[in-house]
């Protein structure tokens, strides 16, 4: 990470874009009080990538020497001019991005040792097993990556960013009637561990709350199926932004045929529904996985995908945007050196409203308020499932009962006409990781929504 690659910039013929990643991830489990994963990855090396009359080349090496530079720019090099000249295409020359320099500052506070951590789980772990021995099971996990990367593009942009992010995981499971009932909980974020967990003890009183929902979902019951009114809450609509809306808009899969290529300028959801990818910084503060330059050297902005129920724009990197004749975004996120970048999300949110949650469940005479999802899947025409660990029925205005696992499905756009209260309550969900084709970590989060859904029973 220390080698200077502007002292390469000579090799250049083409664009190019050359960047030096390493990606160190460090996990700690216990399972009902046994160590059972402690394992540390690193991976590191230097990509190049270069652009020629329409074709891409690519090629990475694990040597970050002055010899592995050399080698991937030149092996780019010639593989862009190989496939250019094999198939050539008539494409016009990317956009030209703008000199900037963007440069992350590194970590102030003292990093704990191994040691270290695994005493910290194991208060953790200790409070549990002696506060609620009833427990069928109990999981303490810590998950800390750190993502360094250094750019370098023929266009003049240079970064350094470093997005580091710590998260505990506690699970818990009892027994009711021979079968297992389980609820999770991740906490933590962006940034250091030392700066994010002072002490165990700090997280007691969010066990104690974990706990007492999981006894309340041990006598829970199954939700009546059907279309019904809900009032998902910011964890639910962090994952619908994410997975139903945000992919549809990736200009990568509009040109594939998702749902929304012929609806820009037109209505899609409620008047109420505004939806924002963000760069950086939303509301005053950053954001869990803050971007400023993107992978390929363009300056990272906050991209407006619905407002106020109007299909605005989509996500794109430099060679969509000169497709669409638009600016890029910024949107352009590479996981590993080897990876090539992708149009990837980065803080994608609906924005708070004006109603109070509260008043929200006070208005609702028979549904359900939906809390924690599990994993989900959505596809390119909006369709989407997702799984819902925690909820409770709502009957005149009031929490009622708990409910078992269950499921919401429907198609995200129709979910969102529907839309009649957004809270003015929003919240960042900070542990996310996207899938698409290669895993990277990205934000999602907002209000709650008060709609229509489909919900599973029994």
């Amino acid at each position: 990470m220390n080698i200077d690659l502007s002292t390469y910039k000579g090799l250049f013929t083409d664009y190019t874009e050359l960047r030096c990643q390493e990606n160190n991830s460090l996990v700690i489990g216990f399972l009902k009080g046994n160590n059972t994963t402690n394992t540390r990855l690193t991976t590191s090396g230097v990509s190049a990538r270069v652009y020629k009359d329409g074709a891409w080349g690519f090629a990475s090496s694990p040597e970050t020497t002055a010899d592995g530079v050399k080698f991937v720019i030149t092996t780019a090099t010639h593989n862009a001019a190989f496939l250019a000249a094999k198939e050539r295409q008539d494409a016009p020359p990317l956009p030209h991005g703008e000199v900037t320099t963007h440069h992350d500052s590194p970590p102030t506070s003292q990093q704990l040792n191994p040691e270290q951590f695994v005493a910290f789980l194991q208060e953790i772990d200790h409070y549990i097993a002696t506060n609620y021995p009833g427990l069928a099971s109990r999981t303490v996990t810590l998950n800390r990556t750190e993502l360094k990367k250094n750019l370098l593009t023929s266009d003049g942009a240079s970064a350094f960013s470093l997005l580091s992010r710590s998260l505990i995981q506690i699970g818990l499971t009892v027994e009711q009637d021979g079968a297992p009932v389980s609820l999770h909980e991740v906490f933590g974020g962006r940034g250091q561990f030392e700066t994010l967990f002072s002490t165990p003890e700090a997280l007691y009183p969010k066990i104690d709350q974990l706990y007492e929902h999981l006894m309340r979902k041990r006598e829970g019951i199954y939700a009546a199926a059907g279309l019904k009114t809900c009032i998902l809450a910011p964890e639910m609509t962090g994952i619908l932004a994410h997975e139903a809306i945000g992919h549809t808009c990736e200009a990568d899969l509009v040109l594939g045929g998702s749902a929304v290529g012929t609806k820009r300028g037109q209505p899609v959801a409620s008047p109420l529904v505004s939806l924002v990818d963000f760069a950086h910084t939303a509301f005053g503060e950053t954001c869990p996985v803050p971007i400023f330059v993107d992978d390929e050297g363009t300056t990272a902005r906050d991209t407006v995908l619905i407002d106020q129920g109007i299909l605005k724009g989509f996500l794109h990197n430099k060679e969509s945007a000169c497709h669409f004749q638009v600016p890029p975004t910024g949107n352009a996120r590479a996981y590993r050196f080897s990876d090539e970048p992708l149009i990837r999300m980065r803080n994608t949110a609906i924005l708070p409203g004006k109603d109070r949650l509260e008043e929200m469940i006070a208005s609702l005479d028979d549904g359900y308020y939906l809390m924690r999802p599990s994993n989900g899947q959505a596809d390119a025409t909006s369709e989407f499932m997702f799984g819902v660990t925690l909820g409770y029925e709502v009957k005149d205005g009031k929490l009622g009962r708990a409910i078992k696992d269950t499921t919401i499905s429907g198609l995200a756009f129709q979910v969102l006409q529907t839309v009649s209260e957004i809270s003015q309550e929003f919240k960042w969900l900070s542990g996310g990781m996207c899938g698409k084709k290669q895993l990277i970590p990205v934000g999602l989060g907002g209000p709650a929504l008060k709609c229509q859904v489909m919900i599973g029973g029994r």
